[in-house]
């Protein structure tokens, strides 16, 4: 009985612990793509953890930020924005509850490319190209809707177990 009872509850672990990995995947699958390259970064070339979490944690801030625009909830910046962008964000979602809209995106990937690597390790400058789907809703009515390609330089600090977006400001795209 003893043995039936322990067989049982390690099977229950194993089904939660499994369960759990799934749900972690199956939750990712909902991120924004984000693909980095750092083939010309200087002066610091990027380390192996940090070339898979600073794509992971764009990713995230960019899921935090479409759900902080749509729902006009501040309060979800907090866990991948600071500084200047967490700034500019908390004060656009104020302007959007002040004229009764949100806005919505529908996130179709973005490339990042390195920049720059502090020798420190302690800034990371990227640039952005995203495709994005952008809706201005009224309510559940989308009253604008756009198909954008935009370029984005961003400013990202290693945080205590992320990395952070601390700006993140739209410039011209450059057409070679």
């Amino acid at each position: 009985m003893i043995k039936a009872g322990r067989a049982s509850l390690c099977a229950i672990i194993a089904l939660c612990f499994f369960t759990s990995l799934w749900s972690q995947e199956s939750a990712d699958d909902s991120l924004p793509k984000v693909a980095l390259v750092a083939d010309n970064v200087g002066p610091r070339q990027i380390e192996e953890l940090t070339s898979k979490s600073v794509p992971r944690d764009y990713a995230y801030a960019w899921k935090t930020m479409a759900e902080a625009l749509e729902g006009n909830r501040p309060n979800l910046l907090g866990a991948y924005f600071a500084g200047f962008a967490k700034d500019n964000l908390v004060q656009r979602i104020a302007d959007q509850k002040r004229t009764g809209i949100h806005t919505r995106y529908v996130d179709q990937g973005h490339k990042l490319e390195a920049i720059f690597y502090s020798p420190a390790g302690d800034a990371m400058q990227l640039r952005d190209r995203a495709r994005l789907e952008i809706q201005i809703m009224d309510g559940s009515s989308v009253i604008h809707r756009e198909q954008v390609n935009l370029q984005y330089l961003v400013l990202m600090t290693p945080g205590a177990d992320r990395w952070l977006v601390r700006d993140l400001e739209t410039t011209p795209e450059v057409h070679p």
